[in-house]
């Protein structure tokens, strides 16, 4: 009888500084971040951050692969993530209980960080009798992972030119997957939503020709109409091997969000040596170029942590904070 009642202490205690442990879990240091998969840009990106900010700070972040946005929020608000990037797009359809979150209903339980980089909603095809949306009909169509940002980004697109998922022969891969099948043929064209280049379409188009279809004026300014979320994004021929032409497309914002309980000093550090140290972030990857806080802060649909509220005020900047 002693030693059960040894052994239930001993459970109980554990459990107790597990339960410690957990909601102490920014003070101790490790976060987990949700990204996307590991041939796209929130992987590759979130991992130099995450870097960095392990060399700059006592702040432990491990990088998750995922399926991407609407997953990242779901896994913060289930407690499986500290941090993620999603789309900014996404992060409305969460926080207003819309398109993916219209049956689950609105998502309050994250903060906004702040954007990171602009993320172009690409077109790609390897055939280059495609050369608009409208060819797209009757085609094999890769429109992201179910549920995902790029599949709304899709119908979205498809909307503008009075088309709907019914015109096309859906396809749900990840991008890695969605440019094998490219290179095999098995699909005619897939839609990618990360910053370009893209890792995935970097070595597709390494081995093939790689076309990216762009929006037409017309159809632009109907699909912005529509959904005003989005801006306008000319992509600069030669970001591909072989892409000689611009490429006019829609592009939402890469967005660095965090559960909605974080502490103040650790958004405002984790925004701190982010922003204070783009150059340097610069030279690790690309997209650290474009790193910069007004971007940062306009167009947010859901509020911002106090700390990182705090960090932006300090560069006069005023944004909404959460309650």
């Amino acid at each position: 009888m002693k030693k059960t009642l040894k052994t239930l202490a001993l459970v109980m205690a554990l459990v107790m500084m597990f339960s410690c442990l957990g909601a102490n879990a920014f003070a101790a240091g490790g976060l987990a971040i949700g990204t996307g998969g590991s041939s796209g840009t929130y992987y590759a990106f979130a991992g130099v951050l995450a870097t960095y900010i392990k060399q700059e700070t006592d702040i432990d972040i491990t990088v998750n692969e995922t399926t991407g946005s609407a997953a990242n929020i779901t896994g913060i608000d289930q407690g499986l993530y500290d941090l993620a990037t999603v789309q900014s797009d996404v992060l409305g359809y969460a926080y207003n209980g819309t398109n993916t979150f219209e049956e689950t209903g609105a998502v309050n339980s994250f903060v906004v960080l702040g954007a990171l980089y602009a993320e172009q909603v690409q077109l790609i095809t390897c055939d280059p009798a495609i050369k608009s949306v409208a060819d797209l009909a009757g085609k094999n169509v890769c429109v992201g992972d179910v549920g995902s940002g790029t599949y709304y980004n899709t119908m979205d697109i498809l909307a503008a030119y009075d088309m709907t998922i019914d015109d096309i022969n859906p396809v749900y891969q990840s991008f890695q997957d969605s440019a094998e099948s490219l290179k095999d043929g098995k699909i005619d064209a897939a839609v990618v939503t990360a910053g370009a280049p893209t890792p995935a379409i970097t070595d597709l188009a390494a081995t093939k020709d790689v076309y990216i279809i762009s929006i037409d004026d017309e159809h632009m300014e109907k699909l912005l109409a529509n959904a005003p979320w989005y801006a306008a994004y000319t992509i600069p021929a030669g970001t591909y091997n072989g892409f000689d032409e611009e490429a006019t497309t829609i592009t939402t914002k890469a967005t660095l969000i965090a559960r909605a309980d974080i502490d103040d000093d650790t958004a405002y550090t984790i925004v701190s040596t982010i922003f204070d140290n783009a150059d340097a972030i610069a030279e690790l990857h690309a997209k650290g170029a474009e790193l910069d806080l007004t971007f940062a802060t306009e167009g947010m649909a859901a509020p911002f942590a106090a700390g990182a509220a705090k960090y932006y005020a300090e560069h006069d900047i005023e944004v909404e904070v959460a309650e």
